[in-house]
């Protein structure tokens, strides 16, 4: 029996364009001001949970609140489970928005959604959920079961998966997907080591540095308070190239531009900027060597560049830079692919640094064989079916998502080839014919999966 995806989910479009609106309306950063037991993570995504629970009791599905660490909302009896993991939680607003970043923007000429979240993540957890309600709904869940779990700390490393399934002891998928990376699927992620470097590093002239907000994101704004300040205005008099502006007498503020830390080349890291300009004017020859290191984001001029064919180039995004009483402290967000020595490279970075490096976390590289990986063939196959594309391939990327976390999981969706949403950048989007897109592709993989015979 052939099913028709498009036209079962189709009454549900103007519903999930509804609820995704609310769900960006909530502004689910992390927030260690609120945290408290039931609040793990703190109000925000606390709240996300809460409108979701309302939203998945209402609609008939079993709820777990995985003590405020996911929401897992399930459906369905039998013995095989197909996983859904996406992320309710939200990087940081920075940036120039043309429009409140929590108040989402319909802008009905352009048919899209501006908000945080609108694609990453909340967008593409949002279709998932209501390509489950569709099947649900049309009795086409029979014979497996499926749990589509929204974790809350994603972008601070999936503490909340791994408290999933680690603590809670939850069951792992037969199979599973996340929608929270591209179209048509990846079948490789790179691995991510977060480290940093900390400690005492007196600055001339320097009185404080505050810069970047996360590992993950390009530093848009450096703010630096000088003693001397006359000396940084006479440089900045003879630099065009750096855009810099005087908020007081001693502080000054650096503007570049956000991009998401696995492609630090599409963005312009004020932090590393103004290492360098400080480290000029203020002859401070550690800020010098911090700014030439991480100049280039593929780490060739501290000679540890790798490369792979299918995963590409290693990267290194300085996410935060801190500076007060004399601590320094600067936090680098290293992505890498399957042929790279991570011990050798950090061993090759700590030779060259002027402090200590510290290790903050690791995340292994991911990889499945696109062409003798069953469940891979069946989710490129249903993209295929879905969108009559058959020149866009399956890919690996430089982002981690939670595919990492799960077994027998990849990325599926939700970003269709040649768009661009600006996820972790000003002005993030979601056009709406890819949302609505969306719905039926991941109601079919949900189908597909939970009747796939072949489990090799």
């Amino acid at each position: 029996m052939k099913i028709d995806f498009k036209k079962i989910c189709k009454k549900y479009e103007n519903e999930a364009l509804e609820t995704l609106i609310k769900d960006c309306s909530i502004n689910s950063v992390y927030d260690e001001s609120t945290i408290n037991e039931k609040m793990p993570y703190g109000k925000g995504v606390f709240d996300t949970f809460e409108f979701l629970k309302e939203l998945a009791l209402k609609d008939g599905f079993e709820v777990d609140m995985c003590d405020g660490r996911c929401i897992e909302i399930s459906y369905g009896k039998g013995e095989k489970l197909i996983g859904i993991f996406a992320h309710q939680d939200v990087v940081p607003a920075t940036g120039d928005w043309d429009h409140d970043p929590f108040t989402p923007y319909l802008n009905k000429e352009e048919n899209r959604l501006y908000a945080r979240g609108t694609s990453d993540d909340k967008g593409p957890g949002i279709a998932s959920y209501y390509a489950l309600k569709a099947l649900k709904e049309n009795g086409l869940i029979d014979g497996y079961r499926v749990k589509l779990v929204f974790g809350g700390d994603e972008e601070r490393g999936s503490s909340c998966l791994t408290y999933y399934f680690e603590t809670l002891k939850k069951e792992e998928p037969t199979f599973g997907f996340t929608p929270d990376a591209d179209f048509p699927l990846i079948y490789g992620e790179k691995g991510i080591v977060n480290y940093a470097y900390d400690g005492k590093l007196p600055l001339n002239n320097v009185i404080s540095i505050k810069a970047g907000v996360a590992s993950n994101l390009v530093i848009d704004s450096a703010v630096v308070k000088v003693e001397e300040p006359e000396k940084l205005v006479e440089y900045l008099k003879h630099d065009d190239k750096v855009n810099c502006k005087r908020l007081d007498e001693n502080t000054f503020e650096f503007i570049g531009k956000s991009a998401h830390g696995s492609t630090p080349e599409l963005g312009l890291n004020s932090g590393v900027i103004a290492l360098g300009v400080l480290g000029e004017v203020y002859n401070n020859p550690m800020l010098t060597l911090l700014c030439n290191e991480y100049s280039d984001v593929n780490g060739q001029n501290m000679h540890v560049k790798c490369e792979s064919k299918d995963m590409g180039l290693t990267t290194f995004n300085v996410g935060t830079i801190n500076y007060e009483d004399g601590h320094f402290n600067m936090v680098v967000n290293f992505r890498y692919p399957e042929n790279c020595d991570v011990d050798k490279t950090l061993e090759k970075i700590q030779d060259c640094s002027p402090l200590l490096i510290r290790v903050l976390s690791k995340a292994p590289y991911l990889y499945f064989d696109p062409e003798n990986t069953t469940f891979i063939k069946e989710l490129y196959n249903v993209y295929v079916e879905e969108t009559g594309d058959t020149t866009n391939k399956p890919k690996a990327i430089g982002g981690g998502t939670y595919a990492k976390e799960a077994k027998n999981t990849v990325a599926f969706g939700s970003c269709f080839p040649g768009k661009v949403d600006h996820i972790h950048e000003a002005n993030e989007k979601i056009d709406l014919e890819d949302f609505y897109a969306s719905i039926p592709i991941y109601a079919h993989a949900i189908y597909a999966l939970g009747n796939l015979k072949d489990e090799k």
